[in-house]
This record gives C-alpha cells, structure tokens and sequence, in this order.
C-alpha cells in the first residue's frame, strides 16, 4: 500500500511539474512529503520499515571486576575500556568495590578493620580507581554505580579473616570453609552487630566520598544456608525461642526464614543510613531469581522490593536453554516488582572458560526487549569480547548491532515510591 501510495506521489509531482511554476513545485513536493509522512505514521507499525527498536530509555550495563581480568589494574587500559563502552552505546558500568576481603579504593574503614586501606595488586598501588572511573565514566556520559561484590564472604587467607575470627560463621559441624571453585571462602556472620556496622561503614563511605549514581548488592549480602550455626548466632535464636535450638537441617522453613528476616532487618538500616548520607543515591541489587536467592543465601530481595528499601532489581539469568531463560522472566515475583520498580536483566557474556556465543546474547535480549524489562546488562567486561572463542572485532560488531543507537539512562528514581 506503502509503495502504491508513494508512485501516486511520483506520478502528482511530474503532473504538477508540468502545469506550474518552479516555486509551485517546492511547493507541491513539501505538501506531498508531509501528506506521506503523516499517511505512513497512521499506518500499524509493523508496516513500516523494520528497523530493530531502540527504546526511549534503557539500562546497558556491563560489570567490572578483579577477577579473572586486568581492566582495573592500568590507568590507560581502564579509561580505553569505558572509551570503548561508550562508543558502543552503554550507558551503565558496575565496577567491584570490595573483593577479596580489601577495598579496590583507598579506605579508612578497612585500615581500621583490616590493617590495609587498599587492595595490596600491585596496578592499584598510589591509584583511587573509584575516583578514576568516577570521573572518566561520567565524562562519558556513563552511569557509574559501584558493586559491592564480596558481600559478607571473604578469602578464609585474607587478614580480615585471621585478624577477626570471632567474626567469622559456620556450619552445624563447626566447619567454616565453602568452595567457591578452587577457591576457599569463609563467610562474615551478618548476625553480629560490630560485622553490620563494619559492613554500613565502608558503604557509607563510599555514598559519602565519591560522586557515585547508586550502590549494588547481590546474593553476597545474604548467607549460605548451611552457616550460621556460630555460638553467638545460637544463642540469638535461643533468647528469641524460649531456649530453643535452631533445627539441624539448615533447610528448615522456620530457621531459613528466622535468618532471612535477620538479613532483611539489616538491609533496611543499610539503604536507610545510604539515603541519609546521600538522598539521590540508588540502592541497587543484582541477586539470582527468588527461589535460589532465598533457599541458598537467605537473600529474600522479593520482600525487599516489596518493603521498598531497593529501588533497582537487575536479575541474574544466567541461562544457556533459552526455555529456561524466558520462563525465569515471567516469575510472578519478577512481574510484580516490575509494576513497582525498574528491573533488568543480567546476561552471561561468559566466563574464563567458558565462550557464549554472540547470537546467544542477542537473542537473549530481544526476549527480555520483548518483555519490556528496563534494560540488560553483561557479566562481565573482560567476556564482551576479550575472552571469547570469536574474534574481538566480530564480538564488538554483534553489540553494536545490540545498542546501534544511543540511548538514556533510565530515570530509575521517577516513578518508585515505597510501599507504606
């Protein structure tokens, strides 16, 4: 219909060319392309030209760690890779703030705690990377929202563990170490009051310190299951039990749920003391889909979001089956915090040793486009392209067919209000 109209236009012109002046004409063609453009608008629009959509607004994310990468540990590396970012359209970084039981920024709280203000790799040395890409990212046009990776978990090697073992929690056997691949981890006890206050310190130091758009928390600030089977921990439950002891299986539904409200209570005095230091400040969290987050690490960001102490949910859907990805974003849960707050969703662009396809990644976000999610973002940097079975500049060309155009930032805080 579209081309029958537009040879109508051809055949007008030529006519009118014909029977009138040159100023006519000018006339004639811009009365013409108006009476186009406003026929093709009136049109549905599946029958205009198919262009992928870019959306008005939308979160383009892409976390940044120490682990298993380097983009942190080089001045000019770091600002070439959010030069690049910025190129391709993102418009959000997440850098890790707090991992391997050290502050990745120059800390008073942790040389306190710690002994070391910093993280002691050497490409951090004399650097404030926070600062770094604080500054850089915002000359980019990059929302910079600090992650606070490690949470309450730290290496069982680190000094923070051997320096405040009181602190640390257990299994009902008494063991503390969880592997987390080859890797040994011990688990701060979120229970005790001088770890909550350890925790709060070094994130309202940041809100405080740095110009920072919002903070991150994922599963990390809850507990795995199997722990918090500490004396002190114990006794807790008891006085809150007339004596009695909390149950053996680490499942139980009323032990899970003793602790989880724990963790929750704590997570209202954290976003409280972030808004009292910096009102605009965004309290985000980045955890896996409920049922995992709650049963495993006692993380019920369901009741957070609807008690609306966060007020940004961007889900880890780390799924490879894309029946499984599309049946993890139609959760009641999911859909409900969707009708309350922005909620993205958290890609895997890989892992060490572990390639994604690129077409995996674009199909995967045209399901979540296709669901109208406030955004995707990628873990992690270092897979974007730099470790992956297809080339650098085929991988880069694939996301920029992702985000082919630019586009804003989400106003997260526009629409949110708490629940009363």
């Amino acid at each position: 219909m579209i081309k029958r109209f537009v040879k109508w236009c051809v055949e007008f012109a030529s006519w009118w060319n014909i029977r009138q002046t040159r100023k006519s004409l000018l006339f004639a063609v811009i009365v013409t392309l108006s009476v186009v453009a406003t026929v093709m608008l009136s049109f549905p629009l599946n029958a205009q030209i198919n262009l992928p959509p870019t959306p008005a607004s939308e979160l383009r994310g892409v976390w940044l760690t120490n682990i298993d990468s380097d983009v942190l540990f080089e001045r000019d590396r770091l600002k070439g890779s959010l030069q690049r970012l910025d190129e391709l359209n993102f418009n959000t970084i997440y850098p890790a703030v707090w991992n391997w039981g050290y502050t990745l920024y120059p800390s008073k709280v942790a040389a306190k705690v710690i002994g070391r203000s910093l993280d002691p790799t050497p490409g951090l040395k004399g650097r404030d990377i926070l600062k770094e890409i604080v500054d850089v990212g915002h000359q980019k046009g990059l929302t910079v929202i600090p992650w606070f990776e490690f949470g309450f978990m730290a290496p069982a090697d680190s000094l923070l563990a051997k320096n405040r073992p009181q602190w640390l929690t257990n299994r009902s056997d008494g063991t503390r170490i969880l592997k987390e691949g080859k890797h040994n981890r011990v688990w701060l006890n979120p229970f005790r009051p001088e770890v909550q206050q350890f925790i709060q310190d070094l994130i309202v130091e940041i809100v405080r310190n740095y110009n920072i758009d919002g903070i991150q928390f994922d599963d990390h600030f809850g507990l795995p299951s199997e722990l918090g089977y500490d004396a002190y921990t114990v006794a807790l439950y008891k006085k809150e039990h007339r004596g009695q002891a909390p149950s053996k299986n680490f499942q139980d539904p009323e032990w899970v749920r003793w602790r989880a409200n724990k963790i929750t209570e704590f997570m209202k005095r954290v976003f409280k003391s972030i808004k009292a230091t910096k009102k605009d400040c965004l309290v985000s969290v980045a955890p896996n889909p409920q049922r995992f987050s709650y049963d495993f690490f006692l993380a019920d960001w369901q009741k957070w979001e609807r008690l609306g102490i966060i007020e940004d949910l961007v889900l880890q859907i780390y799924r490879d089956d894309l029946n499984v990805f599309i049946s993890e974003l139609e959760y009641p849960e999911v859909k409900a915090a969707k009708s309350h707050i922005p909620v993205s969703v958290g890609i895997m662009a890989g892992l060490k040793n572990k390639s994604v396809p690129i077409q995996q990644i674009q199909t995967q976000v045209q399901k979540v486009r296709d669901r109208n999610f406030a955004g995707v973002s990628f873990f992690f940097y270092e897979t974007l392209w730099n470790m992956s079975k297809e080339k650098p500049q085929e991988r880069q060309a694939g996301f920029q067919k992702i985000f082919a155009t630019p586009t804003t930032y989400p106003n997260l805080l526009g629409g949110w209000k708490p629940f009363s």
